[in-house]
């Protein structure tokens, strides 16, 4: 199945007090959905009500992009957290987000992980029930995305919550269709005409060239555009370019 639309989603406010990651200004003149960090990996209080602000401003999705508590290793250090733990920290980032997005006129529309507890959950299952237990806790009506075919998807999926696919244009995939590993060579695409192409290959038709060579299925709803890759703003621009002269229509998921 390939979509005639597809939502972009960046990860933005990943700052924290003086400093800044992300071009969130910019960004949300692009992307239809804004992946918000809640604290835990990035992100304050002061950062997180300023992009909701701007994000319901211009009409972008606000979701809340729910991370282990590792500040110092920005997400993507492996934790092992126990269930009931993970399950609170989840709602917890969620619950937070939320003020601010209603205070801006809008709410906190879906829920992404992030960094190593996104790639946790693709495979362990106790972890990924822990993410839907924290979604369930905060809104019960939440959906959730994330890698097609994960345990996470399964997890949300069983506990009656609507879930979005997504893929990574500028990540390089396996053959089984999991995203290679951080610290890989070749893990992170960094050509923008190769970017801007496989998000097309993604959106149009569904497939992607993996890390081996493979052509494989990557079929999602949503494309995401990291938002701290160097010169973010202009490739992010430039494919939503190819997609829209494709007649692929850019747009929030239902």
């Amino acid at each position: 199945m390939t979509w005639a639309s597809i939502d972009l989603n960046a990860d933005l406010g990943e700052g924290f007090g003086r400093w800044r990651l992300t071009d969130d200004e910019e960004l949300l003149s692009v992307v239809t959905s804004a992946n918000v960090a809640c604290g835990f990996h990035a992100g304050d209080a002061a950062t997180m009500r300023r992009v909701c602000e701007r994000a319901a401003e211009r009409g972008v999705r606000i979701g809340a992009q729910v991370s282990y508590r590792d500040l110092a290793g920005f997400g993507r250090r492996a934790m092992d957290v126990p269930a009931g733990e993970l399950a609170a920290e989840v709602a917890y980032q969620i619950g937070a987000l939320e003020v601010f997005a209603r205070a801006a006129g809008a709410g906190v529309a879906y829920v992404k992980p992030h960094g190593a507890l996104y790639n946790r959950v693709v495979h362990d299952v106790e972890q990924a029930s822990a993410v839907v237990d924290g979604v369930l806790l905060a809104d019960a009506a939440l959906p959730v995305l994330g890698l097609p075919g994960s345990r996470l998807l399964e997890a949300a999926e069983k506990a009656g919550l609507p879930v979005v696919t997504e893929a990574f244009a500028d990540r390089a995939y396996t053959d089984e269709g999991t995203l290679v590993p951080r610290g890989t060579d070749g893990a992170v695409v960094t050509e923008a005409d190769d970017v801007v192409e496989r998000s097309f290959g993604i959106a149009r038709f569904g497939t992607v060239t993996s890390h081996g060579g493979r052509r494989i299925d990557v079929r999602a709803r949503s494309l995401c555009l990291h938002g701290d890759t160097p010169g973010a703003v202009e490739l992010a621009r430039h494919v939503r370019a190819r997609l829209e002269t494709a007649g692929v229509r850019v747009e929030a998921f239902a």
